[in-house]
């Protein structure tokens, strides 16, 4: 299997890293998590499917949402951050598995 080629818009990636202190590099990490739970979120307005992401970082001490989307057989990072609904989601979907 191919791993995953990820793409993003720089100026979206630094006014991420400064919103919620998380650059998308870092984010690819999450997808990286072999107990990563992947949502379907809602369409966006121009009709393009959303996805949610929720791994654990690359230290393995916190949990990283990332909001994107597939375009051209990419992973498009769209934004990311350390949420407790995406901890919450990750930790009940993981409970369930054990």
């Amino acid at each position: 299997m191919a791993e995953p080629t990820f793409e993003w818009d720089e100026a979206k990636n630094l006014e991420n890293q400064q919103k919620h202190d998380v650059g998308f590099y870092a984010a690819q990490h999450a997808f990286l998590d072999k107990n990563r739970v992947i949502a379907e979120g809602r369409n966006h307005s121009h009709g393009e499917n959303r996805y949610f992401c929720f791994g654990l970082d690359e230290a393995g001490d916190g949990v990283l949402t990332v909001r994107f989307t597939y375009r051209f057989g990419r992973i498009r990072i769209i934004g990311a951050g350390y949420w407790r609904k995406g901890k919450k989601v990750y930790e009940q979907e993981n409970s369930l598995q054990r």
